[in-house]
């Protein structure tokens, strides 16, 4: 069994680790639709998505393995950081790691971490760091095609049938309470400003909703009130479903180290 890999979590990486990792699992949670899809069209276009994601997530665990290991001997690869860390270590948002659900769910739950993506993209462009400045120019462009894709079926499933407005709603209640977390400032983010890496969450946060009412009222969809309950992914502290997903990830890599494509 491959051992685990211990990271320090500079602010730096730990500010990109967050991204990637979310990318990465979003990633795979939406490759959980291949082959079953409503239809046959949708399961290319979620398959493309998900593909979308794990490049984005290439990308930024690349750097991050960069940034970690900076004054340090030892640099890690993608590969390391994606297959080789315990949950604990794992900056994922909560939202991301949450069961695929039904088509309504993963629907919704793409247009709301799309729209969040894109908003951080557009400022992450500009960062001072040249190579996550680079990712984001390339990234911002998929992520207004995730957005825009989602949303038609948010509208379209949210505006449609009984049995489907039930069911985006029901999706919306679940989802509603991981929102908070996309917004949740802290001292990476207090760093990454002071240094230009990248903007702090919390500015996303009057962007985001403007979009995200816009989609939900074309869709007809009364907007829950704000919960009380925090999530806390980004901080290492996973889901009971978290543990499930690497377990899937990592398999191959754990059970034949070293192995490579």
């Amino acid at each position: 069994m491959q051992a685990s890999i211990q990271i320090h979590d500079s602010p730096a990486s730990q500010y990109v680790l967050r991204l990637g990792d979310t990318c990465l699992i979003l990633g795979q949670r939406i490759a959980e639709w291949c082959g079953h899809a409503p239809v046959l069209e949708e399961d290319i276009a979620l398959a493309n998505m998900a593909l979308d994601l794990i490049g984005q997530a290439r990308g930024l665990l690349t750097h991050a393995g960069t940034l970690e290991g900076s004054g340090q001997d030892r640099v890690y690869d993608e590969d390391q950081l994606a297959f080789l860390r315990d949950e604990r270590d794992y900056r994922n948002v909560t939202i991301a790691e949450l069961p695929r659900g039904d088509f309504a769910f993963t629907s919704l739950r793409n247009a709301m971490v799309a729209t969040w993506l894109k908003l951080l993209w557009e400022r992450l462009a500009h960062s001072t760091d040249s190579e996550l400045a680079g990712i984001a120019g390339k990234a911002v462009k998929e992520a207004r095609y995730h957005q825009q894709h989602a949303a038609d079926w948010v509208v379209r499933l949210g505006d449609g049938t009984d049995e489907s407005r039930r069911r985006m709603q029901a999706a919306l209640a679940q989802l509603w309470r991981y929102v908070p977390e996309l917004f949740d400032a802290d001292a990476v983010d207090a760093a990454a400003v002071a240094s230009g890496l990248g903007p702090s969450w919390a500015g996303l946060r009057e962007p985001w909703f403007a979009e995200m009412a816009a989609i939900l009222a074309d869709a007809r969809l009364d907007v829950p009130g704000e919960s009380p309950f925090r999530s806390t992914g980004k901080r290492g502290v996973h889901t009971e479903h978290m543990g499930y997903i690497l377990t899937e990830l990592q398999h191959l890599q754990r059970a034949y180290p070293g192995g490579v494509w």
